[in-house]
């Protein structure tokens, strides 16, 4: 398990609610989108970053993380899991507080990554199915 329940609910509750959502387009049956839409029922702002940097959900979206001009608080991974690295790496250089991958997003060398740069990290699961558990 990469995040005990402490990490779960420090991410969700005290981490910031900005979100950038690495994966996000307006592709209606990806889990992202319906990912995004139960954080901002939660109270996040969902930030989405695609290459077509397309809206969704009302916001704004950036083709990278380095090109989102304002602070985000955690970043919420929907890519392959070979891709997955780059982004915990984008999210570290970008100065966030937390990384999420989602459910079989699992690259254990980003994990230590993270965690050695300071950030709170939690892999294989998902923010969506966690936040309603925390009552």
């Amino acid at each position: 398990m990469y995040g005990d329940e402490a990490t779960v609910r420090r991410i969700l509750t005290e981490a910031g609610d900005t979100w950038a959502v690495v994966g996000l387009s307006t592709n209606r049956s990806r889990a992202a989108y319906g990912v995004a839409r139960v954080l901002q029922r939660y109270g996040k702002r969902v930030v989405p970053v695609h290459p077509k940097a397309e809206t969704v959900h009302g916001e704004q979206g950036y083709a990278s993380l380095a090109d989102i001009p304002f602070e985000v608080d955690v970043v919420d991974v929907f890519v392959n899991s070979d891709l997955a690295g780059a982004v915990a790496d984008e999210a570290v250089a970008k100065g966030t507080k937390a990384v999420w991958f989602q459910l079989d997003v699992i690259d254990e060398a980003a994990y230590e990554r993270t965690r050695a740069a300071g950030l709170d990290m939690v892999m294989d699961r998902c923010p969506a199915i966690e936040i309603p558990r925390l009552g």
